[in-house]
């Protein structure tokens, strides 16, 4: 598998580990897509906890790993438009973890597990998005609204609801149409 830039031994390394762990152990939720052409560079579906304004979306996140990971966290970008105190606009993420509190032996694992959290707690006092930030600590009632709105009309999961399916068993019913349509191929 290529890995892209002049990453250090260390890196691949941490990042193979990372990616093995996820794939034994899955994290609820949140599902990961690998580029097959650089390993450095891979994308994240998060799906909305319940509970939450954000349940029933389907968010899509890019991480990006420079040359100096794991002594540098990646860069985080939310590519699904969200309605969210530490999530810009553009969709970069705010949290400590991915600033001052890094440690190398944080990893990929650490880090998805730090965004599905984000959603579920979201830290007004760090904002990037202060729209989001004062509507949460003002009106909190408006903030969810706005929140579920954003949600409904961006996030991909609804398309899923309305042919009566999840994004989350997708994979799996694919797998399982492939297999079916395997067995009924006859033999020349």
């Amino acid at each position: 598998m290529p890995v892209g830039q002049n990453h250090s031994p260390e890196a691949i390394k941490q990042i193979i580990r990372d990616l093995y762990f996820l794939h034994l152990n899955p994290i609820q939720d949140i599902r990961v897509i690998i580029n097959e052409n650089d390993l450095f560079d891979f994308q994240v579906w998060i799906y909305g906890p319940t509970g939450t304004p954000y349940e029933n979306g389907a968010f899509r996140v890019k991480l990006m790993f420079t040359s100096e990971f794991p002594h540098t966290p990646p860069d985080c970008k939310f590519l699904t438009k969200i309605f969210h105190p530490n999530i810009s606009p553009s969709g970069e993420v705010c949290v400590n973890t991915l600033r001052c509190d890094w440690h190398p032996s944080l990893g990929v694992r650490h880090i998805l597990m730090m965004l599905r959290c984000l959603l579920i707690q979201p830290n007004p006092e760090s904002a990037l998005n202060e729209e989001a930030g004062n509507l949460l600590l003002e009106n909190y009632e408006d903030y969810v609204q706005r929140a579920r709105l954003i949600t409904e009309i961006h996030a991909y999961y609804r398309i899923y609801q309305e042919e009566g399916k999840s994004p989350r068993k997708r994979s799996s019913e694919m797998k399982e149409r492939r297999v079916d349509k395997k067995r009924n191929l006859k033999p020349f």
